[in-house]
């Protein structure tokens, strides 16, 4: 099977890493990559932000399996220009990615098939915001209504700023914003992978957004990754395939709108039960790190499958027990505009035991080859154990061996479960 991977980030790099181990996969491209992914795949230029632009590199290549990575392709509808030209996509197409393009349109979906979410007003105006604040109360929870890349969520007791936020994504160009009650309780990412009729979930992971330990600071694309959860419900997987996944799937079908790709589930566990904070339209980044290097079952025939219609023909995937921890070295000064350019050394070194490996995000080769910073998420680092002690204790001591001048990472990824100290309500 030959493989197109496009997207750039840490997430397409997992992806990337689990297809060249799968033996079924004759040829793997990726584009645009990054300076890690050059090293496991054939990497091309290609312009994202043009849905068109896949489509030539796809012939070019003669790709028999296209995985579109990020959101923002699937949003102008990339996945819908290579299904017209005779692809097989593992994507949704541009109305079904609306799942994630609009929280009002997921807030809609959800209504309609049942799904249990936090109650929310969508706002147009600064007058309908200050009503919801009213309404709900603290903690005050703003959200773009567009894509903003992880960044777009304010969660704050502060009402000022709160309203600061809202304002600034209501200035935007047809800008919305959608506001909710807090949810309290621990938060689970799961990731479903349907071809829009057949759900098959992958493992829960819990992910971590804020910038500084102890969940302080402000919200980025995500600073690390845990998977398993071992004070998960033992009937959470089904329980939210059940409730959540597949009448989303069953209500978008209904619309005329297959959903084809991964479903990505933000779950509360709240005192008042599970409850949907977001749905996202791809892997999530950095979760998929954790969960695909559980996964013993080679990838290629699964995202083949759901891109095909086939899901309901597959085996049950199978799953290693060891634990994965993943950190995130980010760049100076991220989740502001980060330092780039900055050489980085350590990474031979950091990749010496093989109990951890590094996944390449922001980064590119410098003039002189050597590999450089070049966006603000770095490098995710991956740490693998028989419990979450022993794989974070592998992921922090190849962190410690990347040597990138002014950045920084969260040092407490995954110890309050590590200690036991995470409850589900």
């Amino acid at each position: 099977m030959k493989v197109l991977v496009l997207g750039s980030g840490a997430r397409e790099h997992a992806l990337v890493r689990s297809l060249r181990l799968d033996p079924s996969v004759t040829a793997l491209h990726a584009a645009p990559g990054n300076a890690g992914i050059t090293a496991e795949a054939i990497v091309h230029a290609c312009d994202l932000t043009d849905a068109t632009a896949p489509v030539a590199l796809a012939r070019e290549v003669d790709a028999d399996l296209v995985v579109v990575g990020p959101e923002g392709p699937l949003v102008i509808g990339a996945a819908d220009r290579l299904h017209d030209a005779g692809f097989a996509v593992f994507g949704p197409s541009r109305e079904a990615a609306r799942l994630e393009g609009s929280k009002a349109f997921a807030k809609d979906v959800m209504a309609a098939a049942g799904v249990p979410t936090a109650a929310a007003r969508v706002c147009d105006a600064v007058a309908e915001v200050e009503a919801a604040f009213d309404a709900f109360g603290a903690p005050y929870v703003v959200k773009d209504d567009g894509l903003a890349a992880g960044k777009g969520v304010v969660v704050t007791d502060d009402r000022r700023a709160a309203l600061e936020h809202a304002v600034a994504c209501l200035a935007k160009d047809g800008g919305r914003v959608v506001v909710e009650e807090y949810l309290d309780g621990p938060e689970v990412s799961l990731f479903c992978l349907t071809d829009g009729t057949s759900v098959v979930p992958l493992q829960p992971a819990q992910d971590f957004k804020r910038v500084g330990d102890g969940d302080l600071g402000p919200n980025t694309g995500g600073m690390g990754a845990y998977s398993p959860l071992p004070w998960a419900p033992a009937d959470l997987v089904d329980d939210v395939v059940r409730r959540v996944v597949q009448p989303t799937v069953d209500e978008l079908r209904d619309r005329g709108t297959p959903f084809v790709g991964i479903v990505y589930a933000g779950l509360a566990l709240t005192s008042r039960g599970l409850r949907v904070i977001e749905f996202n339209a791809r892997f999530g980044d950095p979760e998929t790190q954790v969960v695909l290097a559980r996964l013993v079952t080679p990838l290629a025939g699964v995202l083949h499958a759901a891109a095909t219609g086939s899901l309901a023909d597959l085996p049950p995937l199978e799953w290693r027990d060891d634990a994965a921890v993943v950190v995130v070295v980010a760049a100076e000064n991220y989740p502001g505009p980060p330092v780039t350019g900055t050489p980085i050394a350590g990474l031979t070194e950091a990749t010496a035991s093989p109990d951890a490996y590094l996944l390449h995000a922001g980064t590119a080769h410098g003039a002189d080859g050597a590999v450089v910073s070049a966006g603000g998420r770095v490098l995710s680092v991956v740490g693998l154990g028989t419990d979450l002690r022993e794989a974070r204790e592998a992921a922090y001591a190849a962190v410690d061996l990347v040597d990138l001048p002014g950045s920084h990472h969260r040092s407490d990824i995954a110890l309050a479960a590590e200690l036991g100290e995470v409850r589900a309500p």
